[in-house]
């Protein structure tokens, strides 16, 4: 789905001192209020852009189009229109820059001093759209709570990471998953309730952002800066201060000087794109790309207004939303029981599968059954069934590409590489957030059911690149990951071989005798 949270993985382990403070307590909540933020977000504006009073006042063509009952019409057309989906897209591409920003001021300022700043956008930006008047303080306000999005999903992450003790980070990871998809829930949820406020419950719906915000700038001025935002300012006796508060003991030396260790790495985007990083670069850019171009989006965001492309009524296509959102919650819960269980590539093949069926099938279903321009609704049986496959559809995605396509690319990434590789994670599945965002209702039009085919084609192409590409990462320590990496059929070519491989490799006459696959630089000879 859209956006997400990257936190540094719990699969490197070492056994510091600490307990359970009320600071992780807290961080916790700021984890929840995060999460619900960024998917009440990702969630409102299906709702919103489905009901008529908010249609009639900003986007009266598409509203035309909606009440017309002529026949020629084609029904997959309705919604049609690049400022409807700007208002849905334009949050992604400000986010995409608030986050490439966050990156500057999570280490210039602190983590939690940008926290802050993205809550009071976050509040500013509701407030706009809440109170909007005419389209473009409306856009202001979708823009406003971009950047919110982009600074809160640099900052968030990183603060838990940093604060948790290292055992609870993967833990905070799916909190942090599981806390998104509520929020599309109960976006879905608020938008189910205020379809009946008439003219003004649109303005309730985009305005109820403000609660969780409130909750977060409380949050970022009560909790106290990391120790690892500290050392990066040369605040290091501070910083030893607060590591013991946080941790609950006075002996943090150990935690401290790997945290030091971490601060001291340079020029992560020069090592990223070297070539014996080439798989952490690859898997950083195409995970996050392949994640979009699942389609889970085109659902999270349109899902009521494809219902009611159906011929369905407001009411039910925003009660099958609410459906859909209650699958995506459970199986994202299934995720988090499983992942660790089964292992993150059986769950993205299995995932990948029953996307790919559950696409073919809706499609099947509405080419066979649903005749766009007959001006009538689709067959109550035959939309019952669209809807049970588009819920299996999100169900498969909830299980597999939705938290792992964020874990995986974290977990896989080394010191010397992980702040740029999360930060290309982010871009990149921003990016292609708000392309997605911004084409999907004019892909509908313009392939009909056909858009679903186009999903379960891209579905197919990343199901073969995790089966050929993607070695098992579950319980790999980062530092082992580079063997892992040598053992693999294709990487193994970008990966500089170990220093007693090399040694083992001499012959006679003192030439090194390289695998095959291996395509990196001539190691010296001894």
């Amino acid at each position: 789905m859209a956006g997400g949270a990257i936190l540094v993985p719990d699969n490197n382990i070492k056994s510091y001192n600490g307990r359970l403070t009320w600071v992780v307590v807290l961080t916790c909540i700021v984890a929840s209020t995060g999460g619900l933020l960024f998917g009440f977000d990702n969630g409102i504006t299906g709702g919103v852009t489905s009901m008529e009073p908010f249609l009639e006042k900003f986007f009266p063509d598409v509203y035309a189009h909606v009440k017309s009952k002529d026949e020629g019409n084609n029904a997959y057309c309705k919604y049609n229109n690049q400022g409807l989906q700007l208002f849905t897209s334009c949050l992604f591409i400000a986010g995409m820059v608030g986050g490439l920003i966050g990156g500057y001021t999570t280490r210039a300022l602190g983590r939690r001093r940008t926290m802050t700043i993205g809550s009071v956008l976050f509040l500013i930006g509701a407030g706009l759209q809440a109170g909007a008047e005419h389209l473009g303080m409306l856009i202001a306000g979708r823009i406003m709570l971009g950047f919110g999005v982009g600074l809160a999903n640099q900052s968030v992450p990183l603060y838990l990471s940093e604060i948790a003790p290292p055992k609870m980070r993967g833990g905070l990871n799916n909190l942090f998953q599981l806390a998104t998809t509520t929020g599309i829930l109960v976006a879905q949820l608020v938008n189910y309730g205020t379809q009946n406020l008439h003219d003004y419950g649109w303005r309730v719906s985009v305005g109820v952002a403000a609660i969780p915000a409130i909750i977060l700038l409380i949050g970022s001025l009560v909790l106290p800066e990391t120790p690892n935002s500290l050392i990066e300012r040369n605040h290091h006796e501070q910083a030893r201060k607060v590591l013991r508060r946080v941790r609950g003991t006075d002996d943090i030396g150990l935690e401290f000087d790997d945290i030091c260790t971490a601060s001291a790495v340079k020029n992560p985007w020069r090592n990223i794109i070297s070539r014996k990083y080439r798989p952490e670069l690859v898997m950083a850019t195409f995970i996050p790309f392949f994640q979009q171009f699942t389609g889970i989006n085109s659902v999270v965001f349109y899902a009521p207004v494809i219902f009611s492309s159906l011929g369905m009524g407001q009411d039910s296509s925003l009660l099958s939303s609410v459906i859909v959102g209650v699958v995506f919650v459970v199986t994202t819960v299934v995720a988090v029981l499983t992942v660790d269980k089964f292992g993150r590539k059986i769950l993205f093949l299995q995932g990948g599968v029953q996307m790919i069926l559950s696409e073919v099938i809706v499609a099947v279903l509405l080419a066979v059954q649903f005749n766009a321009h007959s001006g009538e609704a689709i067959n109550k049986g035959i939309g019952v069934a669209v809807i049970f496959f588009i819920c299996l559809f999100v169900a498969g995605f909830g299980w597999s590409w939705g938290p792992l396509g964020w874990l995986v690319p974290s977990e896989i990434q080394p010191l010397e590489t992980r702040s740029a590789g999360q930060g290309l994670t982010v871009a990149v599945n921003f990016l292609f957030t708000f392309i997605i965002g911004q084409c999907f209702l004019s892909m509908l039009c313009a392939f009909q059911y056909g858009i679903f085919l186009f999903f379960a084609g891209w579905v197919l192409v990343m199901t073969l690149f995790v089966a050929f590409l993607l070695p098992e990462t579950k319980g790999i320590p980062i530092e082992e990951m580079v063997v892992v990496w040598r053992k693999h059929w294709f990487w193994a070519r970008f990966v500089e071989p170990a220093a007693a491989d090399l040694k083992a490799m001499e012959t006679g006459n003192g030439a090194q005798q390289l695998p095959s696959s291996y395509a990196g630089p001539e190691p010296k000879s001894a």
